[in-house]
């Protein structure tokens, strides 16, 4: 079975690259390699979220299903007085994330290995979560870190989502709205949508 940019530690040999992207108004380097998500540039979902984006530049910002990081180092430059948490299941990623963190200077982020929320503090909540969701791990996994999300929001906070519209865009947001009170497409590009949901109805 070929190895997926969601295992837990691949083990795919090593090819370390660097690309470059602009983003948001400034230019950004990370590396990347083999066995994490879009390794050869910043995919268009991803470039649409960050160019979508939007939270107080004191938010504590999580980058959920991170990456090499690009999401999550955009958003630390976006929330200057905040802090944004980076974190990936794929053990190779958030090692790339750590170094692009470097790389880039960031000072106001950080980078941990967590199936989704399960190794993050029990405690630490977010004013902003945003994802890229690891569409082909399957709509239940994706669904069940979408739920935990609700559940992590601080009062006021919101959810951002891209998903494409062949992705399964339609079933998501209609999930997403089973889930959340309030929750309308930002930006609408290219046969991708950014979703931003808020006011978790937990049930």
């Amino acid at each position: 079975m070929s190895e997926h940019y969601f295992s837990e530690r691949p083990a795919s040999a090593h090819a370390r690259q660097e690309i470059h992207a602009h983003l948001r108004g400034r230019d950004y380097v990370f590396i990347t390699d083999r066995s994490v998500f879009s390794r050869d540039r910043v995919d268009f979902g991803s470039q649409l979220l960050i160019e979508t984006m939007s939270f107080s530049d004191d938010a504590k910002v999580l980058d959920l299903g991170c990456g090499y990081g690009p999401i999550g180092i955009v958003a630390a430059d976006l929330a200057p007085r905040g802090f944004a948490y980076l974190c990936d299941i794929n053990a190779r990623a958030v090692q790339l994330a750590r170094e692009n963190i470097t790389l880039n200077r960031i000072r106001n982020a950080g980078a941990r290995v967590s199936d989704g929320f399960a190794d993050l503090p029990s405690d630490l909540v977010f004013d902003a979560v945003v994802t890229n969701p690891p569409i082909r791990a399957g709509k239940a996994t994706v669904y069940a870190l979408l739920d935990a999300a609700a559940g992590r929001l601080s009062p006021g906070g919101s959810l951002w989502v891209v998903v494409g519209n062949k992705q399964g865009a339609d079933s998501l947001q209609r999930h997403l709205e089973e889930v959340f009170a309030e929750v309308g497409v930002s930006e609408r590009r290219a046969g991708f949508r950014v979703l931003r949901a808020s006011s978790p109805r937990r049930l």
